[in-house]
């Protein structure tokens, strides 16, 4: 599995609201980390150049199948 992904930053201007930034989350890497739609996760500021992304209750991790 990569390790690094490159993303860009997405700006939403809509009329009489502020600019909303959204940042998305590589399919690969959602799925490794076994990530649900609806899940709640909040971004930690660790310093100008690292967020750290917690989640609050992560499901308990998938059992993995063996294949005969």
């Amino acid at each position: 599995m990569q390790a690094e992904y490159t993303i860009k930053v997405q700006a939403i201007r809509s009329k009489k609201q502020a600019p909303r930034f959204y940042v998305n989350i590589p399919l690969p890497l959602a799925a490794a980390l076994e990530l649900e739609a609806g899940e709640l996760v909040q971004w930690q500021l660790l310093n100008r150049n690292d967020l750290r992304l917690v989640r609050h209750a992560a499901a308990p991790p998938r059992k993995a199948t063996m294949r005969k």
